[in-house]
């Protein structure tokens, strides 16, 4: 099988580990024939090629031509159908200097080896039944992730919890299409649709479809993040409480108004969603007549447009002023009461009170951001999807049952029925890869990084 665009068959090698200085640089080489090419340009050819599965040998590279040697390495050997790829292996531990990298892949290039291919040893685990799309994906979601929420997230995907829940979903679905072809090939004892497909288990089938669909939101949030914005009249303490969310003093915080002059961002974690926050220049009431200060206020003004959240403080030792919170949406914002320790009155209705200075009021902000922002925190061994891909195919198989759930109520003919089973059934293989396309398979592994 021979799906995208480069011959799998090849021995390739990639570095596996990032470009850079390092104390220890991990190679990996893989495809038929390793061991022995390796072999040829290894100190104790022997020993490499002789190794067993799940072994390390130390020795030196050397220059195949010259005999010099190019760096002391060590050797994990996989065996056929023992590694990663599923296929013969070795991962190579090198000293991470950038001129003994190039050297290795060099002397390795001189040997049979070609540069792998973005996303080719994961390519390879999967032709060769190692793992399904789903786990191959969640490699990729793990690389990319951005908290320890999205990692265990995807890693809970390449423990298969995916490909459990759809393998469920097409055992029910294969059953109801075995009942119906059974009865085409005795069409003597013609049984009607209504009575042979129960609907409760169409409408039960779609139903967990759609919930599992329903999840990629919250999956995309955890893996890709949110941009929260701070926002607020001057010296509300926007400044203070930036720097209470990324624990340093990264904004300058004083009693003069207009001191934030353009907005700062900082990258967090907010009980695991990943945020982009921004400290955004303060509004005045009447137009300031600093230059600098209006473009600041402009630009934040951007970036508040286009926000996920903002949360919007008021100053609660002056009081609310008037007409300072119309035109914002409480379904786009937080409102925050804030310097609640030495406010002269309580929040009104619909703020949270907090203070920047002591941290009042902080954890309770948390948890709204995050119930803002997802709704709610999945549970630990929830299966969340965060693919676009899934997400689609789990809507085409939701809607060819509701096409099923159609032709039963018409009495539709059995065969009719039938096709539309088979496409639901169709649209799950499509997602674990049963099914699927050289197109789909070119896009999804281009987009993983070398070495992977």
């Amino acid at each position: 099988m021979n799906p995208i665009s480069y011959d799998t068959n090849d021995p390739v090698v990639a570095l596996a580990s990032p470009w850079g200085e390092s104390a220890v640089a991990v190679l990996r080489a893989s495809g038929k024939g390793s061991l022995s090419l390796l072999a040829g340009c290894f100190s104790r050819p022997e020993a490499l090629a002789s190794a067993a599965s799940h072994t390390l040998v130390h020795g030196i590279l050397r220059n195949p031509q010259t005999g010099e040697a190019v760096d002391e390495i060590v050797c994990a050997v996989y065996r056929d159908g023992r590694g990663y790829t599923g296929e013969e292996a070795v991962e190579i531990f090198a000293h991470g200097s950038m001129p003994g990298i190039q050297l290795i892949l060099e002397t390795l290039r001189s040997r049979g080896f070609r540069d792998a291919r973005p996303g080719e040893f994961t390519l390879r685990a999967f032709l060769n039944g190692r793992m399904d799309l789903t786990r191959a994906e969640a490699v990729r979601e793990i690389i990319s992730s951005r908290s320890r929420a999205a990692h265990g997230m995807a890693l809970h995907r390449l423990e298969g919890s995916i490909f459990r829940r759809i393998d469920t979903f097409k055992s029910d679905i294969r059953k109801l299409l075995a009942a119906v072809e059974i009865q085409l090939d005795y069409p003597e004892d013609e049984v009607p649709s209504a009575e042979l497909i129960r609907k409760d288990d169409i409408i039960r089938v779609k139903k967990e479809l759609e919930t599992l669909a329903s999840t990629f939101s919250i999956g995309r949030l955890y893996q890709e993040g949110a941009r929260v914005a701070l926002s607020g009249r001057t010296n509300a303490g926007k400044s203070s409480l930036f720097n209470l969310f990324v624990k340093e003093d990264r904004s300058i915080v004083s009693d003069l108004h207009g001191t934030t002059r353009d907005f700062v961002h900082e990258q967090l974690s907010i009980r695991g969603i990943p945020v982009t926050l921004y400290d955004t220049a303060g509004l005045r009431e009447a137009e300031t007549g600093d230059a600098v200060e209006r473009e600041g206020i402009r630009r934040s003004g951007l970036v508040t447009r286009e926000a996920d959240l903002i949360l919007y403080l008021v100053d609660g030792s002056i009081g609310l002023q008037s007409g300072e919170i119309e035109g914002i949406d409480p379904q786009e914002s937080i409102l925050l009461w804030n310097k609640a320790d030495i406010a002269g009155q309580k929040a009104p209705e619909g703020f949270l009170p907090i203070s920047a200075v002591t941290g009042e009021g902080f954890t309770p902000l948390e948890e709204e951001i995050c119930r803002r922002l997802s709704g709610t925190e999945p549970a630990a061994d929830e299966a969340v999807i965060d693919s676009v891909r899934q997400r689609d195919l789990l809507l085409q198989g939701s809607a060819a049952l509701t096409q099923v759930l159609a032709g039963v109520e018409e009495g539709m003919p059995l065969d009719a029925v039938a096709v539309d089973l088979r496409d639901a059934l169709d649209a799950l293989g499509e997602i674990t890869g049963e099914v699927t396309s050289a197109d789909v398979l070119e896009d999804m592994f281009s987009r993983f990084c070398v070495g992977k």
